[in-house]
């Protein structure tokens, strides 16, 4: 009987492909009906990750019927599967009493959970019945295949179908790539009709590892499975918290350590093991020369720091991955070896994403998996004098104390230089030498392992934990916020991993200006000046986005202000007066914690004469904020002569082409203020767009200040931007990125 290979790879290739598109394609549907809180993202991953080991759950459940009636039961339950496409949120309404953390994981599973479940199952299936047949050789490789297929389908959703495809038609495509499975499936489970048809899988193809024979795998190799497939799930999210938050806050940035990490796995787990066995070798020394700045958060980052980290979760997801592959049983056990798998990585990611911001101020949780993964990889000593027969153990101890100490005075004296930039050499030396001991003890796990945190304490881990123990920093699920007075004891800042979202000046008499992007040449300030004479003295004045509450000192009397906000930690800095603005200026101010759009769409029409929609900035843009439908819920909530003021400073991304589309979409008008302040101290290079539905309101809003000129916006996106169809791809700033104006 033949082997088909290339028809398995296929399946897995497009159920993988399937997997990983289908993820980002129903957040983007969800997104305009549920907001972006939390704990709804949460509950959506909780819900993928138990769907995925549900999944590999029933592939192993499978195993212990024939080979003909496994075909049989899975295309069963593909096709009745496709009976709940094509994919979306199916129209369930909230139940009553039903808290939103049991509802929005009802809704999900309701709406995605039978195709997500039975797709979920492929890879390890597919390899399953591959080794059924005589000669096949160890299937292996295909679990490669399936991650080169997941990272395809990663790629291709941010890069291909949000761009070109409508939510609608990203969703019939799907359906279609669905239908090509079941039939990728079924031939394949028909190949193998000759197939034996006892329920276990023959072990010949690992004749020559007799270590790995049929039978029950010791407990302890089980728990190492664990353990090496959930540090680096774990490292890979931690990575993308590290990046964004300390180093290179950009667009998509969270695509590459995912991709990475996915093809680990097809490096690791190929039949080729040379580029595996390289990377594995290389690991150590990458581990000591760029796990030493896992514990670095200046914000001082580069494309040369993100390449450097990116290069540190390539090698260790490798190396940790190739040593699970070394551990993989028979293969009688194999969907045993992926459901751990697979448990290991929920485990990883729920340590992270869930755990990590609950217990910790900062992303602690990347360096202790990159000091976890010292303590888990492969190391081949290159001067294994720890078993030298010329050297008595004693003497070796002695030597290894007198290494570690010396280690210690290089990360002392590293630490010293971190605050003469111009020692940028000696600097260098420095890292090369506590480098090379670290290689020198790598015959001593533990030893190794303590030099890596030397190097991660003297490259500005110090800082960091200095940072942790003065209680300047404040961990929600939406980040990390750091609250820090400069040097001279004149600002109080606010800033949410390299973006700054808000200063006070710690001088009483000059306690109520407003800085940053909200001086007195802004447009949200020549706006808010000019209400009073536009809207009346009792103007209603609503806010999404509260950060300091500079704003609020822009209020005047008699005006009616609501700031929504959808982080309760932000609303924290004001009420315990870190932040004095909103006490001072707003007290009477109502603050509403939740999506500002789902919020705005609860209120009473003409609820304001003024909006300000301060929620863009740095790499967040949350896209269903600027949609149509979102303009659409903005002009509700305003009077019919009602102001709209939008934010649209970033540094990577040029909004203003969207929102001139939206609002020639709209039949509004806009006029766009750049302001570029000449006290670059105290205030922030701004771009605010005014727009309104009443022409009079603009030109009474530039009548006001002839030297704080507006001008009309003339941008235009080919298309408006709209719940179904929304893309950030053409609006990048790539030259940004690369560090070019």
């Amino acid at each position: 009987m033949p082997a088909r290979r290339g028809l398995f790879v296929a399946t897995i290739l497009v159920g993988s492909f399937l997997l990983f598109l289908v993820q980002p394609m129903v957040a983007r549907m969800a997104l305009p009906r549920l907001g972006g809180a939390p704990n709804v993202w949460n509950s959506a991953m909780l819900v993928y990750q138990a769907l995925l080991l549900a999944g590999y759950a029933y592939a192993h459940w499978l195993g212990r019927f024939a080979l003909r009636r496994q075909v049989v039961i899975h295309v069963g339950l593909l096709l009745v599967a496709a009976l709940t496409l094509p994919v979306g949120l199916i129209d369930l309404p909230r139940i009553a009493g039903l808290p939103e953390a049991a509802w929005v994981p009802l809704l999900l599973g309701a709406s995605i959970g039978p195709v997500f479940f039975v797709v979920s199952a492929q890879a390890p299936l597919m390899q399953r019945w591959f080794a059924a047949a005589p000669g096949a050789g160890a299937p292996w490789a295909l679990y490669a295949a399936s991650n080169l297929g997941s990272f395809t389908g990663l790629i291709a959703y941010p890069l291909l179908a949000e761009p070109l495809l409508s939510v609608r038609w990203q969703s019939l495509a799907w359906s279609g790539g669905f239908a090509a499975l079941v039939l990728l499936v079924a031939l394949a489970g028909y190949s193998r009709r000759h197939a034996p048809t006892c329920t276990t899988v023959r072990t010949d193809a690992l004749e020559d590892t007799p270590a790995r024979t049929p039978g029950r795998t010791p407990a302890r190799t089980v728990a190492l499975w664990l353990a090496l497939a959930a540090v680096p799930s774990g490292l890979m999210l931690s990575t993308t918290t590290h990046l964004t938050t300390d180093i290179f806050a950009m667009p998509l940035l969270w695509v590459i350590p995912l991709g990475i990490y996915l093809l680990s796995f097809v490096i690791a787990f190929s039949d080729r093991r040379a580029a595996a066995g390289a990377i594995t070798r290389a690991a150590p020394i990458v581990l000591l020369l760029m796990g030493g700045y896992a514990m670095l958060s200046n914000g001082a980052g580069s494309l040369w720091a993100v390449a450097g980290t990116c290069a540190l979760l390539l090698c260790v997801a490798t190396a940790l991955h190739a040593r699970l592959y070394d551990l993989r049983p028979a293969e009688s056990q194999l969907t045993r070896f992926y459901l751990v798998m697979s448990a290991g990585g929920a485990l990883g990611g729920v340590f992270t994403a869930l755990i990590a911001p609950l217990v910790f101020d900062w992303a602690w949780e990347h360096p202790l998996l990159v000091l976890a993964a010292a303590l888990l990889m492969p190391l081949h000593p290159l001067l294994n004098w720890r078993d030298n027969a010329d050297m008595e153990p004693g003497m070796a101890r002695i030597a290894l104390g007198v290494l570690l100490a010396f280690a210690g005075f290089l990360g002392w004296e590293l630490l010293q230089t971190l605050l003469e930039p111009e020692e940028v050499l000696f600097t260098m030396m420095l890292t090369v030498f506590l480098v090379c001991i670290g290689v020198m003890v790598m015959a001593w796990r533990g030893a190794f392992a303590m030099v890596l945190l030397i190097a991660m304490i003297g490259q500005g881990g110090f800082w960091t934990i200095r940072a942790t123990m003065e209680g300047q920093r404040t961990r929600s699920y939406f980040g990390i916020y750091t609250l820090r007075d400069d040097d001279d004891g004149r600002f109080r800042t606010l800033a949410h991993g390299t973006t700054l979202h808000g200063m006070q000046s710690l001088d009483p008499a000059q306690a109520h200006d407003a800085l940053t992007y909200y001086g007195p040449g802004s447009g949200v300030a020549l706006a808010l000046a000019a209400v009073p004479a536009i809207e009346g003295p009792r103007a209603r004045v609503g806010v999404v986005g509260l950060g300091t509450g500079s704003l609020a000192c822009r209020s005047q009397p008699g005006q009616a202000w609501t700031f929504f906000e959808i982080d309760p930690q932000v609303l924290r800095f004001s009420t315990e007066r870190k932040f004095t603005f909103l006490s001072d200026c707003t007290p009477r101010a109502r603050v509403v914690i939740g999506d500002a759009r789902l919020e705005l769409a609860q209120v009473p029409p003409h609820s304001f004469d003024v909006l300000v929609i301060d929620a863009f900035s740095s790499d967040a843009i949350p896209m269903h904020l600027l949609t149509t439908e979102a303009l659409a819920v903005y002009r509700r909530a305003l009077t019919p002569r009602g102001l709209l003021i939008l934010h649209i400073s970033n540094r990577y991304i040029d909004l203003a082409p969207v929102v001139g589309a939206n609002a020639r979409a709209g039949g509004l008008q806009a006029l766009s203020r750049l302001d570029l302040p000449e006290d670059e101290v105290r205030y922030t290079p701004s771009r605010w767009i005014a727009l309104s539905a009443d022409r009079g309101v603009l030109d009474g809003l530039a009548r006001q200040r002839p030297d704080a000129p507006w001008k009309r916006l003339e941008e235009r996106a080919p298309e408006p931007w709209t719940d179904d169809h929304a893309s950030i791809l053409p609006y990048v700033r790539w030259s940004r990125l690369t560090g070019n104006p």
